[in-house]
Order: C-alpha cells, then structure tokens, then sequence
C-alpha cells in the first residue's frame, strides 16, 4: 500500500484510470435510471455479504480479492470498499431520489457498524466468520504475502492506514445526518470517541490504536503517511460543522501544532513519513526507511498553508521556506528525472543523499529489503520517485504571505458557529486507494449503459489477481531475479497485475460507471432530486 497525496479523490483517479470522457446526452433520464438500478440491484443482490464488499470477484465467487485474495466470510473496509459503495449509494439517492439507493447506503454502513472494533475504528477487512477465521488468515494468505507487510501479523486494535477508518467515518456521519436514523448514533460516537482517544498529547496520531504489545512498534509512532493526521483533521472537521461537537476545535488544533513541532531544523527542514515520539523521523515497514520524505514534506507544506488560512497564526507558515529550500536541495539533476518525477522519495538524515529501496530473494521465507544509494532496480510496488512541484508551492506560500491573518481566515471553518451540510456527493471526491483493477477504455454514459450485460454487472478484464496459498515458500534461493516484481515465486500471495487477466466483477468499476451515469442524469434538467 503506497502513500498517496490526498484522499478525496476517486472519481477523479478512477475516471482517469478508466478514460471516461465527458457524459454525453443521448440516453434519456429513465434510460439512464433503469440502467443504474440494474446494476445497483445485482452488486446488492447477487455480490454483497451482509450488505459489504470486497473489490473484485470471479463471476461465480470461486475466488474474491480486496488488496490481497479474501476468505469467502470477508468484507473490505479499506478504499474502494464498503465505504465507498456506501457513499456512492447515498450519491445515486441524492440524483434519483429513489429510496432504494439509501437502504442499499444503510446495509453497507449496517455492516461496517457490525464489523466496528471495539476501540471505534476499523480493520483493513472484516471477517463475519469471527477472530478465529481472520487469525487464520494472517497465518496463512497474509503471512506469505512478500510486500505486504500490514497483512504478514494480526494485530487486536484498529487501524488510519490506507483511509478505511477514516472513509467509514465518514459514512457514518453521512448516513446519520440523511435521516436522523439512531440506529447509526452509537457506532458514529464510537467512531468519533476513536479519533479523540487516539489522539497523542503533542497532536499527533498513531498509524494503529490502541496498541498491541506484539504488534510492531511502528504502529505507534506519530503518522503523515497515508494522509493519517490530515484525514482525522477533515473528519473532526465534519464532526464540528454538522454536529456542533465542542471536542472537536481543540483536537483540531492540537493536530495542527504536531506539523509545526515534528518539521526538522534546517537545512533539512522536511518530515519522515512517521516520526517517534520525540518528533525525530522514523523507519517503519521494511522497505520504509528512517529517512526524510519529500512528498510527505510536499503534502505537509500544503496542510500548513491551509492551517494559516484557517487561524491566521504566522507559525504555520514561518518555516516553508526553509522545507522548499530543502526541496530544492534534494531535486533530481536534470535529465535524472523518472517518468516526469523529480525527487527521489527518501532522503538520508544527514548526508542529504537519496535512498533507495531494494529486495532478493523469491519469497517472504528467503527475501529480504535493503536500503542503498543506488537509483537502478528499485522496487516495482513503492515508488522511489515522486513529483513535487516546488514553483507551484514557492507561489503559494507567496501569495499567503504578502496576506494579513485577517485576510486570509475570512471564511475560516473553525471561526464559523453555523452549521455545514455535508457535500451532496462524495465519490467524486474519494480515493481509489491501491485497487490495480482500476484501469479501463474510453467511455461515455452511453457505452456503459451498452456494456451492461443481461444479469446487470460490467464484465471486467481483473488486471490484478495473485497466487493461492499453498504454504510457506522454500528457503532455497534459487537463481532468477524479482527484485522489482510486484509478486515473487508461486508461493507469494502479494497481488500483481497479469498480462492474461480473467473477467470479472469489480467495485472499482462499477463505482467509476455509476459516477459517470451519475453525471450524465445531473447533465439533464433537473438533475438533483434527493
């Protein structure tokens, strides 16, 4: 699971991934309704488990996948799963208004309400079999997964990583404030309790809570990666501008005073993609290293500068130029850049040189990662690269600070006292997370409403698949090279992506073709009818 600059964004990943142009007109609006209904009747009917999701299957559900292959008993929480058929739901209701739309919505937050942690967050999955089941799992398809060191343990607590709670959250604030339904309350306040209680003292978050003691020591350290703090910082925010709640602006602000604290002294004025508890950047998965960041320190820049907006407070924004100069220290040379990108991803404390991630060996039993300064044969599933557009954030800090404190916290949302509706739609703001199916043709609302076959599901090429578990690898290195696979011998059960892919079912897809039928009936007059 990569880091990803910003969540709020799958539509717009998905539509880019799937190609689709601009919803053309010619369907009519029962046309295009029909065609919607159809579809949404086959994923709850013949594709949910108890009202949730996985994020592919074959067609007769032999075998079914989130980011690595599923037990039967199994729902994903983690993007684009449950959650994200739940808002997309909510969305299809507020552009049909059909009632049919908010009850599917309220199966799929009735089983994330069912597979709660007890602490309030969620789990990567949730496994209706019970503990014993998921345990088994970890043992067994999670333990040989080479590259996917979240699955290889299993861990009694809850988890921010890759946005699943968080998106949850969401959903269940959501679904709540539709209807007022109490039957939602209690998980919400739960879920809102979770954020409060795992916040640090100094304002940070950790990437699981509460701690397991066998677990890693990693998930306890204060956590940028994967948008963990800002996304806790968009909930409380949501929280406080739709339910009023007096505990959220403190906690806000004491997540916004960790970025100031955890940024380094210059001249390397960046942040790690996880710090330790004294502030100092911290290694955390095996190809993670302790290092510096640069899109970390990219994203962190844009959250302070909307943290000035917000407060008018000058110590938000006082130290960006040393972190842009930093930046511009660390730039690959011209004609080093990779695929457009121009920053190495990791950065050594110290010495300022680039770091980058390697792996031997053929499986989890006989592979190892390590850590040198040689750009070439990378690993293939965590990019060592990334783009940073450091003009672009010299200009807006800038602009931000030729500007007064008044100016700029004109419309700030933690002066505001009156109450926000949620946005009407959320799935074209969401995130396709690290779904490899995500991938597709040109399309307009016309050939997806064509390419609805008779039982009411879009055939899929799954570009991603992975190896059935069939026990633990040999400890015999034998020659051969997957030094930048995404998957290693038979025996890894990492997913990758094949040239000779089955059709299938996907939530990835039908969540992009929904949003842009979705568009198409907003394209009519009348558009909006919930």
């Amino acid at each position: 699971m990569d880091v990803r600059i910003g969540l709020l964004q799958l539509v717009a990943v998905l539509a880019l991934g799937f190609g689709f142009a601009s919803p053309a007109e010619a369907q009519t609006r029962p046309e295009i309704e029909q065609a919607m209904k159809r579809a949404t009747h086959f994923m709850v009917d013949k594709v949910a488990n108890r009202g949730g999701y996985v994020w592919s299957c074959l067609p007769d559900k032999s075998r079914c996948w989130g980011e690595i292959e599923a037990y039967p008993t199994m729902i994903w929480v983690q993007p684009p799963g449950t959650a994200t058929m739940g808002h997309l739901f909510l969305d299809a209701f507020h552009a049909t208004g059909d009632q049919y739309y908010y009850q599917a919505a309220a199966k799929a937050a009735q089983a994330l309400v069912v597979g709660q942690h007890r602490s309030g967050g969620w789990n990567y999955f949730i496994d209706f079999a019970g503990p014993r089941s998921a345990q088994k799992w970890y043992a067994t398809v999670g333990r040989n997964a080479w590259r996917m060191e979240e699955f290889q343990d299993y861990s009694d607590n809850a988890t921010f990583d890759d946005a699943g709670t968080s998106e949850s959250m969401q959903l269940l604030l959501r679904i709540y404030l539709e209807k007022r339904d109490r039957r939602f309350r209690p998980a919400l306040d739960k879920a809102i309790n979770f954020v409060l209680k795992s916040q640090y003292a100094n304002g940070g978050w950790p990437q699981r809570w509460p701690r397991d003691p066998r677990a890693p020591d990693y998930q306890t350290y204060i956590t940028f990666n994967d948008d963990v703090a800002a996304e806790n910082i968009k909930f409380l925010l949501m929280v406080h501008q739709t339910l009023g709640d007096p505990r959220a602006i403190p906690a806000i602000r004491r997540a916004m005073n960790v970025f100031v604290v955890t940024q380094q002294p210059a001249p390397q004025a960046g942040w790690g993609l996880q710090h330790t508890l004294d502030l100092k950047p911290a290694g955390a998965r095996t190809y993670e290293p302790r290092a510096l960041s640069t899109h970390t320190t990219a994203a962190n820049l844009q959250q302070l500068m909307s943290f000035y907006r917000w407060t008018g407070d000058r110590k938000f924004i006082a130290r960006i130029p040393e972190a842009l100069a930093w930046l511009e220290s660390v730039r690959l040379p011209k004609g080093q850049e990779r695929n457009g990108r121009n920053m190495p991803t990791f950065i050594e404390i110290g010495s300022n040189r680039p770091l980058y991630v390697h792996r031997r060996g053929f499986n989890i039993v006989n592979g190892a990662y390590y850590v040198d300064y040689s750009p070439e044969k990378t690993i293939g599933h965590y990019n060592a690269f990334r783009s940073v557009n450091v003009e672009r954030l010299w200009a807006d800090y800038r602009k931000l600070a030729a500007s007064t404190g008044a100016e700029v916290m004109r419309d700030s949302p933690l002066v505001s006292t009156h109450r926000v509706p949620l946005p009407r739609y959320f799935v074209t703001n969401l995130d396709a997370g690290s779904d490899l199916n995500a991938g597709g043709s040109v399309k307009n609302a016309d050939r997806i409403i064509a390419d609805l076959n008779a039982q009411g599901w879009w055939p899929t090429p799954l570009l991603a698949t992975s190896n059935p578990y069939i026990g633990p690898g040999s400890k015999i290195v034998p020659p051969g090279d997957f030094s930048t696979t995404h998957v290693g011998d038979a025996s890894d059960t990492s997913p990758y992506t094949t040239d000779k892919p089955r059709t299938g079912i996907s939530t990835a897809a039908f969540l992009a073709n929904m949003s842009a039928l979705i568009r198409a009936l907003q394209a009519h007059r009348g558009g909006e009818r919930g």
